[in-house]
């Protein structure tokens, strides 16, 4: 890990009507790290991370992301998103597009890239996540898992450096849950800077660099998967991993 904090977070407020979501939050996300962040629903994990795309527009403190405060009214958000590849719980693929043209969208359309240049990075990606044969399939065709895959391939052809994964394998079928799961650690193994909300304790004790539990709007406690899953020291902590282990 490189001393190049690629995500700077500093007294991250967020209220949706008078309900306090995030109450403070301070973090750093280095280059090539991989953090992974649990706790129970509604602690603020979501909102956190859609936050530092500005999905959600936060309601304090600072969010610096490569360099750029993306809270300036003056930043392009949309150039900002272009180096971070987000993956939702739900695919949020195109119906009525097939795989390939999925994948092609992004990248033709903010002129990054040409249709024939696009077609190819595109089936690169698909090769990289074990569709390839699923190019012309439209994503009613696929199982859960395969559109995620698809999903992932997507957020990967605008070339991010920054990953961030909103529960990735909640909506999946068990045994689908692997398939997702093996291509993310790929990703993570190639150096990807990742920010990832999930349920699966096995993924964050495999590859995480650094796990975070939140509760309540607060980063209650975070350090390495060994400090986090094995020798907790808050009480909060506790009594969840007692639960979910």
């Amino acid at each position: 890990m490189t001393d190049t904090v690629k995500i700077h977070v500093k007294d991250l407020k967020k209220y949706f009507g008078k309900l306090e979501v995030l109450k403070s939050i301070n973090i750093d996300i280095h280059e090539g790290e991989v953090v992974v962040v649990i706790g129970p629903s509604g602690s603020g994990k979501s909102t956190f991370l859609r936050c530092l795309n500005k999905l959600e527009h936060s309601n304090g403190g600072t969010i610096i992301v490569d360099g750029n405060d993306i809270n300036d009214k003056n930043i392009n958000i949309n150039k900002v998103r272009e180096d971070i590849g987000m993956v939702f719980q739900h695919f949020n693929l195109f119906p009525n597009m097939n795989v390939i043209k999925n994948i092609m969208l992004a990248p033709v359309k903010t002129k990054k890239m040409t249709e024939s240049q696009a077609h190819e990075a595109g089936m690169r990606l698909l090769k990289r996540v074990g569709l390839e044969s699923k190019a012309e399939a439209y994503p009613q065709q696929l199982s859960g898992g395969q559109k995620q895959r698809v999903a992932i391939a997507r957020a990967l052809a605008m070339n991010p450096s920054i990953m961030l994964f909103d529960e990735p394998t909640s909506a999946l079928d068990p045994e689908m849950v692997g398939e997702v799961l093996t291509v993310m650690k790929e990703l993570a193994k190639a150096g990807m800077t990742m920010v990832v909300v999930t349920h699966e304790m096995g993924f964050a004790r495999e590859v995480a660099d650094r796990i975070v539990f939140m509760d309540g709007g607060y980063i209650i406690e975070e350090g390495t998967p060994d400090q986090i899953l094995k020798n907790p020291k808050q009480e909060r902590t506790i009594s969840f991993l007692n639960k979910v282990l």
